[in-house]
Protein backbone atom coordinates (compact mmCIF):
# COMPACT_ATOMS: atom_id res chain seq x y z
CA UNK A 1 0.00 0.00 0.00
CA UNK A 2 1.41 3.39 -0.97
CA UNK A 3 0.21 6.88 -1.78
CA UNK A 4 0.34 6.36 -5.53
CA UNK A 5 -1.92 3.31 -5.31
CA UNK A 6 -4.47 5.05 -3.10
CA UNK A 7 -4.57 8.15 -5.31
CA UNK A 8 -4.97 5.98 -8.41
CA UNK A 9 -7.92 4.20 -6.79
CA UNK A 10 -9.60 7.54 -6.15
CA UNK A 11 -9.10 8.64 -9.75
CA UNK A 12 -10.70 5.40 -10.92
CA UNK A 13 -13.74 6.45 -8.90
CA UNK A 14 -13.97 9.84 -10.61
CA UNK A 15 -11.47 12.12 -8.89
CA UNK A 16 -10.03 14.85 -11.11
CA UNK A 17 -6.45 14.17 -12.26
CA UNK A 18 -5.09 17.40 -10.78
CA UNK A 19 -6.61 16.52 -7.42
CA UNK A 20 -5.18 13.01 -7.75
CA UNK A 21 -1.68 14.44 -7.47
CA UNK A 22 -2.69 16.19 -4.23
CA UNK A 23 -4.14 12.96 -2.86
CA UNK A 24 -0.91 11.10 -3.48
CA UNK A 25 0.88 13.60 -1.24
CA UNK A 26 -1.88 13.34 1.37
CA UNK A 27 -1.84 9.55 1.30
CA UNK A 28 1.95 9.40 1.59
CA UNK A 29 1.75 11.66 4.64
CA UNK A 30 -0.88 9.47 6.33
CA UNK A 31 0.90 6.20 5.56
CA UNK A 32 4.27 7.49 6.72
CA UNK A 33 2.70 8.77 9.94
CA UNK A 34 1.02 5.41 10.54
CA UNK A 35 4.25 3.54 9.94
CA UNK A 36 6.31 5.73 12.26
CA UNK A 37 3.68 6.00 15.00
CA UNK A 38 2.03 2.57 14.95
CA UNK A 39 4.29 0.39 12.84
CA UNK A 40 3.49 -1.84 9.91
CA UNK A 41 0.63 -1.30 7.48
CA UNK A 42 -2.98 -0.35 8.17
CA UNK A 43 -5.76 -2.86 7.55
CA UNK A 44 -8.22 -0.39 6.02
CA UNK A 45 -8.02 2.83 4.06
CA UNK A 46 -10.87 5.06 2.97
CA UNK A 47 -11.65 8.46 1.50
CA UNK A 48 -14.40 10.76 2.75
CA UNK A 49 -14.93 14.11 0.98
CA UNK A 50 -16.30 17.44 2.06
CA UNK A 51 -19.48 18.64 0.42
CA UNK A 52 -20.86 21.61 -1.46
CA UNK A 53 -24.45 22.64 -0.83
CA UNK A 54 -25.54 24.20 -4.10
CA UNK A 55 -29.05 25.02 -2.89
CA UNK A 56 -30.94 24.05 0.23
CA UNK A 57 -29.62 26.29 2.99
CA UNK A 58 -30.99 25.07 6.35
CA UNK A 59 -33.80 23.03 4.84
CA UNK A 60 -32.83 19.43 5.64
CA UNK A 61 -33.76 19.31 9.32
CA UNK A 62 -37.20 20.68 8.36
CA UNK A 63 -37.80 17.76 6.00
CA UNK A 64 -37.07 19.89 2.94
CA UNK A 65 -34.88 19.45 -0.13
CA UNK A 66 -31.21 20.15 -0.87
CA UNK A 67 -29.01 20.03 -3.96
CA UNK A 68 -25.60 18.73 -2.94
CA UNK A 69 -22.37 17.24 -4.27
CA UNK A 70 -19.05 15.93 -2.92
CA UNK A 71 -16.06 18.23 -3.31
CA UNK A 72 -12.70 16.85 -4.47
CA UNK A 73 -11.07 17.54 -1.10
CA UNK A 74 -11.60 15.78 2.16
CA UNK A 75 -10.14 13.21 4.56
CA UNK A 76 -8.04 10.13 4.05
CA UNK A 77 -8.28 7.60 6.90
CA UNK A 78 -6.19 4.51 7.58
CA UNK A 79 -6.72 2.22 10.56
CA UNK A 80 -5.92 -1.13 12.13
CA UNK A 81 -7.50 -3.00 15.03
CA UNK A 82 -5.96 -3.28 18.48
CA UNK A 83 -6.23 -6.01 21.10
CA UNK A 84 -7.32 -3.66 23.89
CA UNK A 85 -10.19 -1.21 24.44
CA UNK A 86 -8.46 1.95 23.24
CA UNK A 87 -9.18 3.92 20.09
CA UNK A 88 -6.25 6.17 19.27
CA UNK A 89 -6.52 8.91 16.68
CA UNK A 90 -3.69 10.87 15.11
CA UNK A 91 -3.94 13.86 12.77
CA UNK A 92 -0.94 13.40 10.50
CA UNK A 93 -1.12 16.96 9.15
CA UNK A 94 -1.22 18.69 12.55
CA UNK A 95 0.80 16.18 14.54
CA UNK A 96 -1.99 15.85 17.13
CA UNK A 97 -2.99 12.64 18.90
CA UNK A 98 -5.96 11.64 21.04
CA UNK A 99 -6.98 8.46 22.87
CA UNK A 100 -10.52 7.30 23.70
CA UNK A 101 -11.16 4.43 26.08
CA UNK A 102 -14.16 2.30 25.21
CA UNK A 103 -16.88 1.71 27.84
CA UNK A 104 -16.02 5.00 29.52
CA UNK A 105 -18.69 6.95 27.74
CA UNK A 106 -20.75 9.62 29.47
CA UNK A 107 -24.42 8.67 29.72
CA UNK A 108 -25.72 12.22 29.31
CA UNK A 109 -24.49 15.45 27.83
CA UNK A 110 -20.81 16.19 27.68
CA UNK A 111 -19.48 18.44 30.42
CA UNK A 112 -17.38 21.56 30.06
CA UNK A 113 -14.30 19.40 30.70
CA UNK A 114 -15.13 17.11 27.77
CA UNK A 115 -12.84 17.10 24.72
CA UNK A 116 -13.01 20.14 22.47
CA UNK A 117 -12.68 20.68 18.74
CA UNK A 118 -12.26 17.60 16.55
CA UNK A 119 -11.65 15.46 19.61
CA UNK A 120 -15.22 16.09 20.77
CA UNK A 121 -16.59 14.80 17.48
CA UNK A 122 -14.32 11.76 17.65
CA UNK A 123 -15.25 10.93 21.24
CA UNK A 124 -18.96 11.34 20.50
CA UNK A 125 -18.67 8.92 17.58
CA UNK A 126 -16.79 6.25 19.50
CA UNK A 127 -19.02 6.37 22.56
CA UNK A 128 -22.28 6.29 20.56
CA UNK A 129 -21.13 3.26 18.57
CA UNK A 130 -20.04 1.54 21.77
CA UNK A 131 -23.42 2.12 23.40
CA UNK A 132 -25.49 1.10 20.37
CA UNK A 133 -23.40 -2.00 19.59
CA UNK A 134 -22.11 -3.22 22.96
CA UNK A 135 -19.03 -5.39 22.72
CA UNK A 136 -18.73 -5.01 18.95
CA UNK A 137 -16.50 -1.93 18.73
CA UNK A 138 -12.84 -2.92 18.67
CA UNK A 139 -9.91 -0.91 19.85
CA UNK A 140 -8.17 0.69 16.88
CA UNK A 141 -5.30 2.88 15.79
CA UNK A 142 -6.59 5.50 13.36
CA UNK A 143 -4.50 8.01 11.42
CA UNK A 144 -6.03 10.65 9.18
CA UNK A 145 -5.27 13.87 7.36
CA UNK A 146 -7.39 16.36 5.45
CA UNK A 147 -6.84 18.84 2.64
CA UNK A 148 -10.13 20.63 3.34
CA UNK A 149 -9.82 24.15 4.72
CA UNK A 150 -10.83 23.75 8.38
CA UNK A 151 -14.18 25.14 9.58
CA UNK A 152 -14.94 26.28 6.03
CA UNK A 153 -18.56 25.19 5.78
CA UNK A 154 -17.71 22.09 3.73
CA UNK A 155 -18.68 19.63 6.48
CA UNK A 156 -15.22 18.82 7.77
CA UNK A 157 -16.62 17.91 11.20
CA UNK A 158 -19.22 15.57 9.72
CA UNK A 159 -16.59 14.07 7.41
CA UNK A 160 -14.36 13.33 10.40
CA UNK A 161 -17.23 11.56 12.18
CA UNK A 162 -18.30 9.59 9.11
CA UNK A 163 -14.75 8.51 8.33
CA UNK A 164 -14.07 7.36 11.89
CA UNK A 165 -17.43 5.59 12.24
CA UNK A 166 -17.00 3.83 8.89
CA UNK A 167 -13.55 2.55 9.84
CA UNK A 168 -14.72 1.29 13.25
CA UNK A 169 -17.79 -0.38 11.76
CA UNK A 170 -15.60 -2.29 9.31
CA UNK A 171 -12.91 -3.24 11.82
CA UNK A 172 -15.50 -4.56 14.27
CA UNK A 173 -17.75 -6.15 11.62
CA UNK A 174 -20.54 -4.14 13.22
CA UNK A 175 -22.67 -4.37 10.08
CA UNK A 176 -23.07 -8.11 10.82
CA UNK A 177 -24.58 -7.54 14.26
CA UNK A 178 -28.26 -8.07 14.99
CA UNK A 179 -28.62 -4.46 16.14
CA UNK A 180 -27.20 -3.03 12.91
CA UNK A 181 -29.21 -5.26 10.60
CA UNK A 182 -32.44 -4.50 12.45
CA UNK A 183 -32.07 -0.74 11.98
CA UNK A 184 -29.82 -0.08 8.98
CA UNK A 185 -30.74 -1.54 5.60
CA UNK A 186 -28.42 0.28 3.21
CA UNK A 187 -26.27 3.36 2.48
CA UNK A 188 -29.12 5.85 2.98
CA UNK A 189 -29.88 4.42 6.42
CA UNK A 190 -26.18 4.48 7.22
CA UNK A 191 -26.04 8.18 6.37
CA UNK A 192 -29.10 8.81 8.51
CA UNK A 193 -27.60 6.96 11.46
CA UNK A 194 -24.32 8.84 11.20
CA UNK A 195 -26.28 12.10 11.21
CA UNK A 196 -27.95 10.96 14.43
CA UNK A 197 -24.57 10.29 16.01
CA UNK A 198 -23.82 13.96 15.44
CA UNK A 199 -27.16 15.49 16.46
CA UNK A 200 -27.84 12.99 19.25
CA UNK A 201 -31.20 11.72 18.00
CA UNK A 202 -32.22 8.07 18.12
CA UNK A 203 -32.26 6.16 14.83
CA UNK A 204 -34.77 3.31 14.59
CA UNK A 205 -33.92 1.07 17.57
CA UNK A 206 -30.50 2.69 18.13
CA UNK A 207 -30.90 4.96 21.16
CA UNK A 208 -29.62 8.51 20.99
CA UNK A 209 -27.73 10.72 23.42
CA UNK A 210 -26.56 14.33 23.57
CA UNK A 211 -24.53 14.20 20.35
CA UNK A 212 -22.10 17.07 19.87
CA UNK A 213 -24.67 19.70 20.83
CA UNK A 214 -25.75 20.91 17.39
CA UNK A 215 -29.26 20.32 16.07
CA UNK A 216 -28.69 19.80 12.38
CA UNK A 217 -30.05 17.35 9.84
CA UNK A 218 -28.61 14.67 7.58
CA UNK A 219 -27.75 16.63 4.42
CA UNK A 220 -24.00 16.53 5.05
CA UNK A 221 -23.88 12.83 5.79
CA UNK A 222 -25.90 11.97 2.69
CA UNK A 223 -23.63 14.07 0.48
CA UNK A 224 -20.52 12.46 1.97
CA UNK A 225 -21.70 8.87 1.63
CA UNK A 226 -24.17 8.87 -1.29
CA UNK A 227 -22.88 11.60 -3.60
CA UNK A 228 -21.84 10.97 -7.19
CA UNK A 229 -18.75 12.20 -8.99
CA UNK A 230 -19.47 14.73 -11.72
CA UNK A 231 -23.06 15.26 -10.58
CA UNK A 232 -25.29 17.30 -8.31
CA UNK A 233 -27.94 15.32 -6.45
CA UNK A 234 -31.30 16.42 -5.09
CA UNK A 235 -32.48 14.83 -1.85
CA UNK A 236 -35.42 15.21 0.47
CA UNK A 237 -34.94 14.67 4.20
CA UNK A 238 -36.78 13.43 7.28
CA UNK A 239 -37.11 10.77 5.91
CA UNK A 240 -34.17 10.69 3.48
CA UNK A 241 -35.24 10.18 -0.13
CA UNK A 242 -33.26 10.58 -3.33
CA UNK A 243 -35.15 12.82 -5.76
CA UNK A 244 -32.99 13.44 -8.84
CA UNK A 245 -29.46 13.86 -10.15
CA UNK A 246 -27.97 15.98 -12.90
CA UNK A 247 -24.57 15.83 -14.56
CA UNK A 248 -22.46 18.96 -14.41
CA UNK A 249 -22.38 20.35 -17.98
CA UNK A 250 -18.93 19.55 -19.40
CA UNK A 251 -18.03 23.21 -19.97
CA UNK A 252 -19.02 24.29 -16.42
CA UNK A 253 -16.72 24.34 -13.41
CA UNK A 254 -17.40 24.87 -9.72
CA UNK A 255 -14.89 27.10 -7.96
CA UNK A 256 -14.94 27.36 -4.17
CA UNK A 257 -13.59 30.21 -2.09
CA UNK A 258 -13.04 29.66 1.61
CA UNK A 259 -13.44 33.05 3.30
CA UNK A 260 -10.99 32.41 6.14
CA UNK A 261 -13.81 33.14 8.61
CA UNK A 262 -14.27 29.96 10.60
CA UNK A 263 -17.79 28.56 10.27
CA UNK A 264 -17.73 26.82 13.62
CA UNK A 265 -20.61 24.96 15.23
CA UNK A 266 -19.10 24.79 18.69
CA UNK A 267 -18.73 27.24 21.58
CA UNK A 268 -20.49 30.59 21.21
CA UNK A 269 -21.20 29.98 17.51
CA UNK A 270 -23.32 26.94 18.37
CA UNK A 271 -26.18 29.11 19.69
CA UNK A 272 -26.43 31.08 16.44
CA UNK A 273 -26.41 27.87 14.41
CA UNK A 274 -29.00 26.16 16.62
CA UNK A 275 -31.29 29.20 16.60
CA UNK A 276 -32.22 28.57 12.96
CA UNK A 277 -33.04 24.96 13.77
CA UNK A 278 -35.09 25.95 16.82
CA UNK A 279 -37.16 28.35 14.69
CA UNK A 280 -38.09 25.49 12.37
CA UNK A 281 -38.97 23.41 15.41
CA UNK A 282 -41.07 26.30 16.71
CA UNK A 283 -42.98 26.52 13.43
CA UNK A 284 -43.75 22.81 13.54
CA UNK A 285 -44.85 22.98 17.18
CA UNK A 286 -47.12 25.91 16.34
CA UNK A 287 -48.70 23.91 13.53
CA UNK A 288 -49.07 20.69 15.52
CA UNK A 289 -50.74 22.49 18.41
CA UNK A 290 -53.61 23.64 16.18
CA UNK A 291 -53.68 21.35 13.14
CA UNK A 292 -53.37 17.61 12.47
CA UNK A 293 -49.81 16.82 13.66
CA UNK A 294 -47.08 16.30 11.06
CA UNK A 295 -43.52 14.94 11.44
CA UNK A 296 -41.74 17.88 9.77
CA UNK A 297 -42.28 21.44 8.61
CA UNK A 298 -42.21 20.29 4.98
CA UNK A 299 -44.86 17.66 5.71
CA UNK A 300 -47.01 20.28 7.41
CA UNK A 301 -46.78 22.67 4.43
CA UNK A 302 -47.59 19.83 2.03
CA UNK A 303 -50.52 18.52 4.07
CA UNK A 304 -53.14 20.92 2.71
CA UNK A 305 -53.31 23.59 -0.03
CA UNK A 306 -54.00 26.25 2.59
CA UNK A 307 -51.17 25.26 4.93
CA UNK A 308 -49.09 28.38 4.32
CA UNK A 309 -52.02 30.69 5.00
CA UNK A 310 -52.96 28.75 8.14
CA UNK A 311 -49.43 28.76 9.54
CA UNK A 312 -49.01 32.44 8.70
CA UNK A 313 -52.22 33.19 10.58
CA UNK A 314 -50.97 31.21 13.59
CA UNK A 315 -47.77 33.24 13.58
CA UNK A 316 -49.71 36.50 13.32
CA UNK A 317 -51.91 35.56 16.25
CA UNK A 318 -48.81 35.43 18.42
CA UNK A 319 -47.24 38.67 17.27
CA UNK A 320 -48.66 40.90 19.99
CA UNK A 321 -47.32 38.74 22.79
CA UNK A 322 -44.29 37.13 21.17
CA UNK A 323 -41.44 39.28 19.82
CA UNK A 324 -40.07 36.18 18.07
CA UNK A 325 -43.07 36.08 15.71
CA UNK A 326 -41.21 38.13 13.09
CA UNK A 327 -38.34 35.65 13.21
CA UNK A 328 -40.81 32.78 12.72
CA UNK A 329 -42.34 34.54 9.73
CA UNK A 330 -38.96 35.15 8.13
CA UNK A 331 -37.92 31.56 8.78
CA UNK A 332 -41.07 30.24 7.13
CA UNK A 333 -40.57 32.47 4.09
CA UNK A 334 -36.97 31.38 3.76
CA UNK A 335 -37.79 27.69 4.07
CA UNK A 336 -40.46 27.87 1.38
CA UNK A 337 -38.33 29.92 -1.02
CA UNK A 338 -35.19 27.84 -0.68
CA UNK A 339 -36.95 24.49 -0.84
CA UNK A 340 -38.71 25.50 -4.06
CA UNK A 341 -35.38 26.24 -5.78
CA UNK A 342 -34.21 22.64 -5.86
CA UNK A 343 -36.31 21.34 -8.74
CA UNK A 344 -35.64 24.46 -10.80
CA UNK A 345 -31.92 24.06 -10.21
CA UNK A 346 -31.92 20.41 -11.30
CA UNK A 347 -33.61 21.40 -14.56
CA UNK A 348 -31.15 24.26 -15.03
CA UNK A 349 -28.19 21.89 -14.72
CA UNK A 350 -29.78 19.40 -17.10
CA UNK A 351 -30.40 22.09 -19.72
CA UNK A 352 -27.15 23.99 -19.04
CA UNK A 353 -29.18 27.13 -18.37
CA UNK A 354 -26.67 29.64 -17.04
CA UNK A 355 -29.16 32.47 -16.70
CA UNK A 356 -31.48 30.35 -14.57
CA UNK A 357 -28.62 29.28 -12.29
CA UNK A 358 -27.68 32.94 -11.91
CA UNK A 359 -31.19 34.01 -10.94
CA UNK A 360 -31.58 31.15 -8.48
CA UNK A 361 -28.21 31.73 -6.83
CA UNK A 362 -28.76 35.48 -6.52
CA UNK A 363 -32.13 34.90 -4.86
CA UNK A 364 -30.71 32.25 -2.54
CA UNK A 365 -27.89 34.53 -1.46
CA UNK A 366 -30.25 37.44 -0.89
CA UNK A 367 -32.57 35.31 1.25
CA UNK A 368 -29.63 34.11 3.33
CA UNK A 369 -28.62 37.70 4.01
CA UNK A 370 -32.09 39.11 4.70
CA UNK A 371 -34.11 36.19 6.09
CA UNK A 372 -31.64 33.72 7.60
CA UNK A 373 -29.30 36.53 8.66
CA UNK A 374 -26.44 34.05 8.84
CA UNK A 375 -23.98 35.85 6.58
CA UNK A 376 -20.85 37.82 7.38
CA UNK A 377 -19.34 40.66 5.39
CA UNK A 378 -16.75 38.36 3.88
CA UNK A 379 -19.18 35.82 2.40
CA UNK A 380 -21.42 38.59 1.09
CA UNK A 381 -18.44 40.22 -0.60
CA UNK A 382 -17.22 36.93 -2.10
CA UNK A 383 -20.59 36.16 -3.67
CA UNK A 384 -20.91 39.66 -5.14
CA UNK A 385 -17.33 39.73 -6.38
CA UNK A 386 -17.77 36.37 -8.10
CA UNK A 387 -20.72 37.68 -10.09
CA UNK A 388 -18.91 40.94 -10.94
CA UNK A 389 -15.88 38.96 -12.16
CA UNK A 390 -17.96 36.89 -14.56
CA UNK A 391 -19.33 33.88 -12.65
CA UNK A 392 -22.80 33.00 -13.95
CA UNK A 393 -23.83 31.81 -10.48
CA UNK A 394 -22.50 32.24 -6.93
CA UNK A 395 -23.77 31.74 -3.40
CA UNK A 396 -22.55 31.06 0.10
CA UNK A 397 -23.29 27.62 1.52
CA UNK A 398 -23.25 25.58 4.68
CA UNK A 399 -24.25 26.60 8.18
CA UNK A 400 -23.29 30.24 7.64
CA UNK A 401 -21.65 32.71 10.03
CA UNK A 402 -18.47 32.34 7.98
CA UNK A 403 -17.38 29.55 5.68
CA UNK A 404 -17.30 29.42 1.91
CA UNK A 405 -18.90 30.53 -1.35
CA UNK A 406 -19.30 28.56 -4.57
CA UNK A 407 -19.14 30.05 -8.04
CA UNK A 408 -19.95 28.52 -11.41
CA UNK A 409 -17.83 29.60 -14.37
CA UNK A 410 -16.87 28.39 -17.81
CA UNK A 411 -14.32 25.60 -17.49
CA UNK A 412 -11.97 27.39 -19.89
CA UNK A 413 -11.97 30.48 -17.65
CA UNK A 414 -11.80 28.70 -14.29
CA UNK A 415 -8.09 29.06 -13.53
CA UNK A 416 -7.97 32.74 -14.46
CA UNK A 417 -11.21 33.46 -12.61
CA UNK A 418 -9.89 31.74 -9.46
CA UNK A 419 -6.79 33.91 -9.37
CA UNK A 420 -8.75 37.13 -9.92
CA UNK A 421 -11.37 36.18 -7.32
CA UNK A 422 -8.79 35.51 -4.63
CA UNK A 423 -6.85 38.69 -5.48
CA UNK A 424 -10.00 40.81 -5.27
CA UNK A 425 -10.99 39.24 -1.96
CA UNK A 426 -7.59 39.68 -0.34
CA UNK A 427 -7.54 43.29 -1.46
CA UNK A 428 -10.84 43.86 0.34
CA UNK A 429 -10.03 41.72 3.40
CA UNK A 430 -6.23 41.60 3.84
CA UNK A 431 -6.62 40.19 7.34
CA UNK A 432 -8.12 36.97 5.91
CA UNK A 433 -4.77 35.59 4.81
CA UNK A 434 -5.95 31.98 5.26
CA UNK A 435 -8.55 32.36 2.50
CA UNK A 436 -8.18 29.87 -0.35
CA UNK A 437 -9.75 29.32 -3.76
CA UNK A 438 -9.78 26.01 -5.62
CA UNK A 439 -11.44 24.30 -8.56
CA UNK A 440 -14.07 21.87 -7.35
CA UNK A 441 -15.38 19.41 -9.92
CA UNK A 442 -17.53 17.03 -7.81
CA UNK A 443 -15.51 13.94 -6.94
CA UNK A 444 -16.28 10.56 -5.37
CA UNK A 445 -18.16 10.25 -2.10
CA UNK A 446 -17.13 7.75 0.58
CA UNK A 447 -14.74 5.35 -1.17
CA UNK A 448 -13.08 2.25 0.21
CA UNK A 449 -9.46 2.11 -0.93
CA UNK A 450 -8.43 -0.92 1.16
CA UNK A 451 -11.03 -3.08 2.92
CA UNK A 452 -9.21 -5.30 5.36
CA UNK A 453 -10.40 -6.12 8.85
Amino acid sequence: MNGEQLAAALMRHGLDEAEGARKRVLADLVLEHFSSLIGGEPAVALWIPGRIEVFGKHTDYGGGHSLIAPVPRGFLFVARGRDDRMVTMADAARGERFGIELARSPAGSMSESSPAGWRRYAATTVHRLDRNFPGAVRGADVVFASDLPPASGMSSSSALMVGLATALVRLGSIETTREWQASIRGPVDTAGYYACIENGMSFASLTGDAGVGTHGGSEDHVALTCGRAGHVSAWRFAPIQHVAAAAIPPDWMFVIASSGVAARKTGAAKDSYNRLSFLVRGLLELWNASEPPQPSLYAALASTPTAVERLTALISSRSAADPAALDLGNRLTHFRNEDARIDDAVQAFRSADRDRIGALSDASQSDAELLLQNQVAETVALARAARTLGAFGASSFGAGFGGSVWALVARSDAADFSARWLTEYRRAFPQRDSATVFLAPPGPSLTWLVQGG
